[in-house]
């Protein structure tokens, strides 16, 4: 189904001064056709009367198809049933009396900007995002906002491409661009948003490792590659934003942006991970030790080569080279033995 805008409505004003203005004329003809029934009951006067409580009881019919509409707010009417169209446009409109408004999100509070109710209660959870307000408001306004909206999701419990659980939360900037769509197309455009995000990102984390790992292909070339969820965070937001607006499409939903504001392994191996980045931290640094110390060992003994300093033969230079190396890779400083004998 198509979006109708609906641009030639702009005559709310117009119609409310008539309003008044007829019931001014008919609060003033009856009353005068009251005062002149006393001294003639002349068929104009009964006309006049008859007239003018027909208009006083029937033309609040008119006062409903006066709508307002404020800055980025769209309203999609029915007519008994039939989609009429969509006012867009800010302004005072005046519309069929018996056109419905129709919005199935009207009641739905997510975790998201735009959806704060009066009473501010929490409820049940829509989909994978917290649900806000219905605790005994009545929200019956059928407005659509336009505005962008940020849905923020509530963290997930999700395996990563090597099996490891991982619990990662993201943040999705949103709006409507089709109302037509949002709320012919789809039951209800929020669940619907809510759970085509969760889903989303249960896919797109399943093809990433947290960390990065050999032989892992994320990008679907048959070659290896060093993508990662915590090192390419950029282009996971960027192909999960892309997998959610394929996924609403037919709902009539821009996704603007999607963000990745959580993410961490799951708290039941998170200890065993940490462990196993700190056994690679130090793998890392014992590698650089080792090799700065065999740098210091052999431009040691090549200086005092240079300098014949003291010639040494192979075994005292394997001892030399030992205690050097023992010295500069140990944990703790080394406590100095001064040898007051020869050197043999």
């Amino acid at each position: 189904m198509s979006e109708k805008v609906l641009n030639s409505k702009k005559n709310g004003m117009a119609v409310l001064l008539s309003v008044i203005l007829m019931y001014v004329i008919a609060t003033a003809a009856v009353v005068l056709s009251g005062i002149s029934l006393n001294q003639a009951a002349t068929p104009l006067n009964i006309t006049c009367l008859t007239a003018g409580i027909i208009v006083l009881s029937l033309g609040w019919i008119l006062l409903p198809g006066l709508r307002v509409l404020k800055p980025q707010e769209a309203l999609v009417l029915t007519l008994f049933g039939k989609y009429v169209g969509t006012l867009k446009e800010n302004g005072f409109y005046f519309v069929n009396p018996f056109c419905v408004g129709v919005n199935p999100a009207s009641r739905t509070r997510l975790s998201q900007s735009g959806d704060v109710s009066e009473s501010g209660g929490l409820t049940a959870i829509v989909g994978g995002a917290q649900s806000m307000g219905m605790t005994g408001a009545d929200f019956s306004s059928k407005k659509l906002s336009l505005k962008i909206m940020t849905l923020n999701n509530s963290r997930q419990k999700i395996n990563d491409c090597l099996g490891n659980p991982v619990e990662i939360g993201i943040a999705v900037t949103w709006r409507i661009v089709d109302t037509a769509k949002a709320v012919f197309n789809v039951d209800n455009y929020k669940e619907f948003l809510s759970l085509q995000c969760d889903s989303a990102l249960r896919h797109v984390v399943r093809i990433y490792p947290y960390d990065v790992s050999p032989n892992v292909d994320t990008t679907g070339d048959g070659v290896a590659d060093e993508g990662s969820l915590r090192g390419s965070s950029e282009i996971v937001a960027a192909r999960i934003r892309k997998e959610i607006q394929t996924r609403v499409e037919e709902a009539g939903i821009e996704i603007v942006e999607a963000r990745i504001t959580y993410l961490a392994y799951a708290p039941e191996i998170a200890a065993v991970m940490l462990q196993r980045q700190q056994a690679s931290a130090i793998i890392d640094a014992r590698k650089m030790i080792v090799d700065g110390a065999v740098g210091m060992v052999e431009m040691a003994l090549e200086r005092l080569n240079e300098n014949d300093v003291v010639h040494l033969d192979e075994e005292r230079k394997a001892a030399m080279v030992s205690n050097l190396l023992v010295v500069l890779c140990g944990n703790h400083d080394a406590q100095p033995i001064v040898n007051s004998g020869s050197l043999y």
